[in-house]
């Protein structure tokens, strides 16, 4: 750290000194600056010809700034107005207006950009002047560093010049109230003095206004804030502002009535809203959010009476409404922390979301007997708020020990409050948060002040107003998409990152680019049913997911998906839960359908099949079993499974009437709620296959599926949590004897079960209903109580075991019920799995296998000499440790 500061400040000077001296533009690139105006800079303006304005001084060119440079310094006695064209440089204190006396008025255009070279750089603006900076959405101004001017800062910059100071003649607890006309309380960094007896005092606007990487410390233990607000009044504008990796406080209010709405306050290192010495303003719509590489922070709120005496008047007591604090791991002397209220403060605070990582410091804490009695009294006010914590909640204890304020009795006492799960997207509500739907009316409530809104946080959950003026909350990395592909359409993001949302029937080719996430809005198809193809190409490293069960993706008849990711860059369907990192479960999304025009015993008439899939996906079968539905490789389906319709549930991946054109290989479903992966009919065939955690069966078949399957992987949840069977098999519930029937040929499968006991145990095989099959090299087992490992069922079955045309050979049984049932009379199933050739039954399965590797030394079948799908192993079971295949993509599998 040391070194790179050693180097910026080498490279800083080099650039000033090469500048100044007529040696043009000297390009300096550290690979980490913004140069200035990332975020929200604007366009700029060519230099002009002319020199600087009278009341600045031309300063050196700044490498690689294309407009000139022109320096402001002392005190300022008349109007003036800084322009776009021009970078304009503090030098030292600069002051708009004397105090109570020459008035002046400082008028900022849109996208101009104020620097200081040093942290005694710093704007003053005094009692009686005003500051006019007023930009917009697309040209915000920008008040920083010559770092940032120079693209030299980066997200660990701070205290690179002083910050902003507002000096108003509004009242403050620090005055004798009967002489409020005559009061003069110096403010923080000798910036001034402030306060007075007017609360309407103007001291004009701050709109669309960014200041970073201020708060340099100008005397010891004196740093100042980002934007200081000493005795202003509510005449004073203050909305869109954002205060950026600030070394001291974001902004802090001393005294004064002034309000705020749209307030940004990133990346600050002590506490990002601090207010003291009777402040009696509002604000609105309000993001905290401490430096996600958890740089040091403290507070999102601090907040006080008066330090000095905790009951002076006016009472600190602000109305805040739609506050999202975010807080990081830092943990030093002082943690990052959520909201703290000491000190004699009081406050209305309404719809309020304090979240943080599992190492953040207490979300909410009450000090000092005196904001206590306001809380127990009814004054404090917080309601209509969530607390999402892992430590929710720090109390006042007395010397003793003994808990005297217990904030979290208190907290959940106030009307709809919540301690749980948030169900943020980075700091946007998900579509199923507790924020959306559960505000207070504070509009019609409290105030008429504020607006009408019904969610709790900053956030609707569909509009981000940080957009296009902030820095910092947007950063593109070079392999970010800006705008989202053809055939899809923004919304706001959940995870940081550009959202684009899939609707409806897709009936052209659309590609699913990487550098963006990608979300299903209720039944999404590919194409319409064999008559308008499309295909959807997902790029390595995308992440799709849903927000409720009734998303899901359907590929039908004719069209295709291409999904073809990586091991180091699977593609990845999931919930919004899991994007947005809140509690995981099964069932939280629909799944993934493909359907196809391979064959299916449902159907008499092939060349007019349209068999209706689960969920209403659409229909399939048909008479090509060479059909293609595209390829899935390195394909993760996460937490899906849900009930589209009563007893209804979608597996994770299903593949109905699928043929042997569309290629499977390294796919996964974890946690699915109904089957993992099911084949209704059809032909496909599937290589690397991982089946963790669902709640069904991991694999089923049914309806004439005659495919091939290698290295298939199913893990039952190592907590027993629900599971039924690895393998249930059917050929047609309707008709046993249907044909084609059913007839798989499998090899290399481990399936380790668990103990799970209900309705439905975790087992490990059922062939039934007149299914057939060609099973080799398995290895089944699981802790005991663990069902039975292997059955057959039915009569058309059974038939098929006897007469040796089903088979299962060269596997290994190690669980404490290995088998259930007879295949004939006097033919139990343990004597007719022993009878095939290289099986055995072990009763210690800890020489079976280790974790997911087979160390068992039972001989393997060479299948390829089966089908040329198949490749020669050496070993049983799905994995070996000399080829761990399922390393880098699979989930779920380190108990």
């Amino acid at each position: 750290m040391a070194l790179r500061k050693f180097l910026k400040l080498s490279a800083i000077a080099s650039a000033l000194v090469l500048a100044g001296c007529g040696g043009g533009d000297i390009n300096i690139n550290t690979g980490s600056g913004n140069n200035g105006g990332s975020n929200g800079g604007g366009t700029p303006t060519p230099p002009p010809t002319s020199a600087c304005p009278s009341f600045a001084t031309q300063a050196s060119a700044l490498a690689g700034v294309t407009t000139p440079v022109c320096e402001i310094k002392g005190t300022i006695t008349s109007n003036i107005t800084l322009t776009a064209d021009i970078a304009w440089a503090l030098s030292g204190k600069v002051t708009v207006g004397n105090d109570n006396a020459n008035s002046a008025t400082l008028t900022i255009q849109p996208g101009t950009k104020v620097f200081g070279k040093s942290g005694a750089d710093y704007l003053v603006v005094a009692r009686g002047s005003k500051i006019q900076a007023v930009g917009t959405a697309t040209n915000p101004i920008i008040m920083t560093s010559v770092n940032d001017m120079l693209g030299l800062s980066d997200d660990e910059s701070a205290a690179e010049w002083g910050g902003l100071v507002l000096l108003g003649k509004a009242p403050t607890n620090k005055c004798d109230q009967a002489a409020l006309a005559t009061c003069q309380v110096e403010s923080e960094g000798e910036a001034g003095p402030y306060g007075g007896a007017d609360p309407e005092d103007n001291s004009g606007a701050l709109k669309y206004v960014q200041v970073r990487y201020a708060g340099f410390e100008v005397i010891p233990d004196n740093e100042l804030n980002g934007i200081t607000f000493a005795g202003v009044g509510r005449g004073t504008t203050v909305e869109y502002i954002q205060v950026h990796n600030n070394l001291d406080d974001g902004v802090e209010f001393f005294g004064g009535t002034v309000d705020a709405k749209y307030v940004v306050l990133t990346g600050n290192r002590d506490d990002s809203l601090d207010w003291a010495d009777g402040w009696t303003g509002r604000m609105q719509h309000v993001l905290i959010r401490h430096n996600p590489n958890n740089t040091k922070a403290n507070r999102g709120i601090e907040a006080d009476n008066q330090s000095g005496n905790f009951t002076a008047a006016p009472i600190s007591k602000p109305k805040i409404s739609n506050l999202t604090i975010i807080g990081n791991n830092f943990d030093g002397d002082e943690d990052s922390e959520g909201i703290l209220l000491r000190a004699g403060t009081s406050a209305e605070l309404y719809n309020i979301i304090v979240t943080g990582p599992e190492k953040m410091g207490e979300c909410f804490e009450i000090n000092t007997t005196e904001t206590a009695n306001f809380a127990n009294s009814g004054d404090l006010v917080f309601r209509n708020s969530i607390i999402d914590c892992a430590e929710p909640f720090a109390n006042i204890r007395d010397s003793a020990g003994n808990v005297t304020f217990n904030a979290r009795t208190w907290f959940e006492a106030q009307p709809n409050n919540l301690v749980g799960d948030a169900l943020l997207g980075g700091y946007i509500p998900a579509p199923n948060s507790p924020a959306l739907g559960n505000g207070y009316n504070v509009s019609n409530n409290v105030d008429g002040w504020f607006d009408n809104v019904n969610y709790i946080g900053a956030f609707n959950g569909t509009t981000d107003w940080t957009k296009g003026w902030t820095t910092s909350l947007h950063q593109a990395d070079g392999v970010n998409l800006t705008s989202c592909p053809a055939g899809t359409t923004e919304v706001v993001s959940l995870t940081g990152r550009l959202n684009c949302q899939l609707t409806g029937d897709i009936t052209t080719n659309v590609t699913l680019a990487a550098g963006a996430d990608y979300v299903l809005n209720g039944r999404v198809r590919i194409g319409v049913d064999n008559s308008t193809a499309a295909t959807l190409t997902v790029q390595p490293g995308v992440t799709i997911y849903g927000k409720s069960g009734a998303d899901f993706l359907v590929v039908t008849r004719g069209s295709k998906i291409m999904a073809e990711g990586t091991a180091a860059n699977p593609i990845t369907m999931t919930s919004v839960q899991d994007v947005i990192g809140s509690p995981t479960a099964a069932g939280q999304w629909g799944g993934l359908v493909l359907l196809g025009k391979a064959p299916t015993n449902t159907c008499p008439n092939l060349n007019n099949c349209a068999t209706q899939a689960e969920g209403e996906a659409g229909p399939y079968g048909g008479p090509d079993a060479a059909d293609s539905s595209g390829s899935l490789n390195y394909v993760v389906v996460k937490h899906a499974g849900y009930e589209v319709l009563p007893d209804n549930e979608l597996n994770g991946i299903t593949f109905a009437g699928v043929g042997s054109g569309t290629k499977c290989s390294n796919i996964q479903v974890h946690q699915n709620v109904d089957d993992g992966v099911e084949f209704f009919g059809g032909s496909v065939s599937c290589k690397n296959v991982v089946l963790t955690w669902n709640g069904d069966d991991s694999v089923d078949w049914a309806d004439g599926w005659n495919g091939k399957m290698q290295f298939v992987l199913v893990k039952h949840d190592p907590s027993n949590a629900k599971a039924n069977r690895g393998i249930e098999a059917d050929n047609n519930a309707d008709n046993f004897g249907a044909t084609p029937i059913s007839n798989p040929t499998i090899a290399n499968m481990t399936i380790i079960g668990n103990t799970f006991d209900g309705d439905d145990d975790s087992e490990g095989i059922v062939l039934r209903r007149g299914t057939n099959a060609q099973l080799a090299n398995f290895v089944i087992t699981g802790p005991t109580g663990m069902g039975e490992c292997l059955e057959i069922e039915s009569t058309e079955s059974l038939a098929l075991a006897a007469a040796g045309n089903l088979t299962m050979t060269n596997s290994v049984i190690s669980c404490p019920e290995p088998t259930r049932g007879n295949i004939a009379t006097g033919i139990s199933t343990e004597a007719w799995f022993l009878g095939q050739t290289g099986n055995k039954l072990v009763a210690d399965r800890s020489t079976v296998l280790k974790g997911i590797f087979t160390i068992d030394t039972n001989p393997a079948k060479d299948m390829k000499t089966v089908d040329a799908f198949f490749d020669t192993v050496n070993f049983v079971g799905a994995v070996s440790e000399s080829n761990n295949w399922t390393a880098g993509w699979a989930v779920g599998l380190d108990d």
